[in-house]
Parts: structure tokens; sequence; C-alpha cells
């Protein structure tokens, strides 16, 4: 069985965003855009710090409690 978000990773992809979150393809880039998920680029790869994902995801939390 696998793990929404990888354990091993120091950071996680788009498609692994997308995965964890349930969420669409332009939804994590509007996310990306708004500045709400930080994110930097290699190349031409797309990456988000893990700690950073985890940040969000508890602010969401957070928000809706």
């Amino acid at each position: 069985m696998t793990t929404a978000i990888p354990t091993s990773h120091t950071a996680v992809t788009v498609p692994e965003v997308m995965d964890a979150l349930k969420l669409s393809r332009s939804k994590v880039y509007d996310l990306i855009r708004s500045r709400a998920l930080p994110s930097y680029t290699e190349g031409r790869c797309r990456r988000m710090p893990l700690d950073a994902l985890r940040t969000y995801m508890h602010n969401r939390l957070e928000e809706a409690s």
C-alpha cells in the first residue's frame, strides 16, 4: 500500500501534492501562484518542500476548526 505523501523525500512533485490533497493540477498551481504553497523549480521541474506541504495542511486544519 502506498502513502499519499512520500516520507523518504524532502521535496514533492505537483502530482504527489495532487494525490496527497486530492486536488486538481490547476488548483495546485493556483496555490503555488497565490504563495499559499511555497515551491521552487529545479530545471523544468516544480518542487514543494515536504515541510511546506505539511505546514499548509496544518494551517488548513486550524482554519477549519
